[in-house]
């Protein structure tokens, strides 16, 4: 039986994946000392006004602990706020406070051009690259 792992797409995937996340990690830890999980946090509060620690966990893929960890610090540091639900009081709904909104204002710049970066590197393919990922999103 052969098998490659470097030609293994699942395997590539991953890795791309986790490459392109660090790399942009690099450019908004440098200046404003955010994580991967602050950065997602914020991301998903500016696109959605409001939302539960559960919530951001369902969206991106990454364990509860560490997204509550990361709301904990986001929130130390005056950049989101938590409140009680009201349908449901035993979970914390999530929102940017205006610094949270400043701060992602100016990171949007720069993960627009670092989003850009990446197109470019794929070229005449990126349209076809962007419908291949929709795709294995969409599919559950």
């Amino acid at each position: 039986m052969s098998f490659d792992l470097s030609t293994f797409l699942p395997y590539q995937l991953a890795v791309v994946s986790s490459r392109v996340s660090k790399q942009f990690a690099e450019r908004y830890r440098a200046e404003f000392g955010l994580t991967i999980p602050e950065w997602r946090v914020l991301a998903h509060l500016a696109q959605s006004d409001q939302v539960s620690v559960r919530e951001v966990q369902a969206r991106v893929d990454m364990d509860k602990s560490k997204i509550s960890r990361a709301a904990a610090r986001l929130e130390a540091s005056g950049l989101i706020e938590k409140r009680a639900n009201p349908e449901d009081r035993r979970l914390l709904d999530m929102r940017l406070t205006d610094a949270g909104r400043t701060l992602f204002a100016r990171i949007v710049p720069i993960a627009n051009a670092y989003q850009a970066e990446i197109l470019a590197q794929l070229a005449a393919e990126a349209p076809a690259f962007r419908t291949a990922l929709l795709r294995l999103l969409d599919a559950k």
